[in-house]
């Protein structure tokens, strides 16, 4: 893969141990993070402005890769400009309600878009993650149009999790692609 790729962390950024970070690192293409001001005080209006910001710079033939604040920020973002990507894999959606949800250190991230979005996308759950429900991320992938995928039990898919590359996920991203490649030369 030579695409270009934007990711979008969740709350307080992807450490170096988060498979974002490690895809960045080593995965081929050309890969960009989306810049705040503050990872530990996300305001979602700032989030979609960086979203925004790097699509304009990246083209349209980029892949969005969010995980977790990052998925509803990209949803904000495609309600809000609707511009047209490649895709984007949307890993671990939290639920605003969630207990675990950091409502004191985020603006705006509620109420979740619940229009479909203007491009093709996979959102991706486990089945114990402390941030959403099952139900919840399947409920979000049925309103923006996505695709639904379930992993099991593996947490808040994040680094904790210890999936450390995460080759299945890395699959999905790749079959993203070559769907998403397929929907452009079909429709032409």
């Amino acid at each position: 893969m030579s695409r270009r790729f934007l990711i979008v962390p969740g709350y307080g950024n992807s450490g170096p141990t988060h498979w974002q970070s490690l895809w960045e690192a080593t995965k081929p293409g050309n890969w960009s993070r989306i810049k705040v001001e503050d990872w530990d005080h996300a305001v979602c209006d700032e989030w979609v402005a960086a979203i925004d910001n790097e699509v304009r710079a990246l083209g349209p033939d980029v892949i969005v890769v969010a995980h977790s604040l990052g998925c509803l920020a990209v949803a904000h973002w495609a309600a809000r400009h609707a511009r047209a990507i490649r895709g984007a894999l949307l890993v671990a959606v939290p639920d605003p309600s969630a207990p675990a949800f950091p409502r004191a250190f985020t603006v705006g991230f509620s109420a979740v878009p619940s229009s479909r979005l203007p491009f093709p996308s996979i959102v991706v759950a486990s089945s114990d993650d402390p941030y959403g429900s099952i139900g919840h991320a399947q409920s979000c992938a049925n309103i923006w149009g996505s695709e639904f995928v379930d992993v099991g039990a593996h947490g808040h898919i994040n680094a904790a999790s210890q999936l450390e590359d995460w080759a299945e996920g890395y699959q999905l991203l790749q079959r993203l692609d070559t769907s998403a490649l397929a929907q452009r030369t079909d429709s032409r």
